[in-house]
């Protein structure tokens, strides 16, 4: 088995180096869901509010598909930290096999089930229209998104972050040109609207996906044989479902506690739930640095654990997060100086402009308390600690902020700045749980591999086989 010598030796890892590109991408990704929902705009209200609706339930696709990519990234990532780079190479073609079987099984899902979805969400008229148009077309072809969450993480873990960042650009591109031509009807294409959007979201991933794959075999140490895409191993299995259903599952208690949120906005007109997406989409730029930050810092933490530098993963973490809030807080001082006049950049609705801007003033309570829970979390998973952050998920958001959110919203009738402070109050409540679970040390009894000086590059053993 040869290795790729394109890869060379394993580089050691910069936070900087690894989170400028880590931003770059997740600011595009961002700008990408900003710019469909502002082309939207033009169309009518009605479109965002459907759109914004149906998307609700792709972030909750996206997070199933992450059990298997955001495991495999922990596993391949403390596997690199122990040099056992064979294994990586296995770990990763079961990441990318598994990973587009769950994708195709949700999409058949999507394809036979919109209607009875959406309508499910308290949806009718022109908003349940344009939400099943999107829903069916985007959510048809996830099993796309199921194999770019895979080898996007795994080149990510690998310290590429620049080339992943680069194919992200290159997506955000089309899918802006793809927009403007089906959205309005543009260069001799038919006038599509919430259709074009949906249409030009998927047609972007295709050709992503294409380059990912390309690029996956020029950074791997040792090339993935055909076979390893077949060749499901119990222990890798495990391995990734150990990290990765308690990480998911976390995820998707808050896009499901975000939800039941959107269902309590239903209740307050049309006007609450185009104002909640123009404030959601504006909210999400307050809080990339930290993401970046975070994410970068697991890509250390898992590699540091790998080779069993614990303590300097220790003092990483309380450093990435000094930095986290202090670009927060920057982030949070821009949004809410111009609150009004970035609401104004989607509607002339007075009554939008204003619910929004009342949200986002409260980003300064939202986003330090979600600060600590970006950066503290995606380290405990790189750790092998998952348990801890959907055991406190499902005690914090469930028991505390749904309940605290129903109260706010219906009974002291604050609107959707009840929902603002509910979250809020979750935020705060699992980050100051996540901070003392760091500070406790617990988390260095959760690693998934032990370091091993050298690893015979001739080995060729195979684990059991599924």
């Amino acid at each position: 088995m040869a290795a790729n010598s394109a890869a060379g030796p394993q580089k050691k890892l910069n936070l900087f180096q690894l989170t400028w590109p880590i931003f770059l991408e997740l600011f595009l990704f961002t700008f990408m869901g900003l710019v469909d929902t502002f082309m939207l705009s033009s169309l009518s209200d009605d479109a965002v509010s459907g759109v914004g609706a149906a998307n609700q339930y792709i972030q909750i696709a996206i997070l199933v598909l992450e059990v298997v990519g955001n495991g495999a990234a922990i596993v391949v990532s403390q596997y690199l930290g122990s040099k056992r780079f064979i294994e990586v190479s296995r770990i990763s073609a079961l990441a990318v096999s598994l990973n587009l079987l769950v994708g195709l099984a949700l999409s058949a899902v999507f394809i036979m089930f919109t209607s009875r979805i959406m309508q499910a969400m308290n949806l009718d008229g022109a908003v349940l229209a344009h939400a099943e148009a999107y829903l069916v077309i985007v959510g048809g072809g996830i099993f796309l998104q199921a194999v770019i969450n895979s080898l996007s993480a795994i080149i990510r873990v690998h310290g590429f972050t620049k080339q992943t960042m680069f194919v992200s650009l290159g997506m955000n591109i089309l899918h802006i040109a793809g927009n403007y031509a089906l959205i309005f009807g543009k260069f001799g294409l038919p006038e599509l609207g919430v259709k074009g959007a949906a249409i030009s979201s998927v047609g972007s991933r295709l050709i992503a996906l294409s380059v990912f794959v390309w690029l996956l075999y020029q950074i791997l140490d040792y090339r993935i044989e055909f076979r390893y895409y077949f060749n499901w191993t119990k222990e890798y299995v495990r391995q990734i479902l150990h990290i990765g259903l308690p990480s998911a599952f976390e995820q998707i208690l808050y896009q499901g506690c975000q939800l039941v949120f959107l269902y309590y906005v239903t209740y307050l007109g049309t006007e609450a739930m185009a104002a909640r997406q123009y404030a959601v989409n504006i909210s999400m730029f307050s809080y990339l640095f930290a993401l970046a930050i975070g994410l970068g810092t697991s890509i250390i933490t898992g590699r540091l654990v790998g080779s069993g530098e614990k303590e300097v993963a220790y003092r990483t973490l309380w450093k990435s997060l000094k930095w986290a809030f202090v670009f927060t807080f920057a982030m949070v001082a821009v949004v809410t100086a111009f609150r009004y006049p970035l609401m104004g950049l989607f509607t002339d609705n007075e009554e939008i402009i204003r619910l929004g801007a009342s949200v986002l003033l409260l980003s300064v309570l939202l986003e330090t308390g979600r600060t600590f829970n970006i950066v503290i979390i995606n380290s405990l998973r790189a750790s092998g600690d998952a348990k801890f952050p959907v055991l406190m998920a499902a005690i914090s958001m469930v028991l505390m902020s749904l309940p605290l959110g129903y109260f706010l919203v219906f009974v002291m009738d604050l609107g959707i700045v009840g929902i603002w402070l509910a979250i809020a109050a979750d935020e705060w409540t699992r980050g100051i749980a996540m901070a003392i679970r760091w500070k406790s040390r617990a988390w260095e009894k959760h690693a998934l591999v032990q370091p091993e000086a050298e690893l015979e590059e001739t080995r060729d053993a195979v684990p059991e086989t599924v």
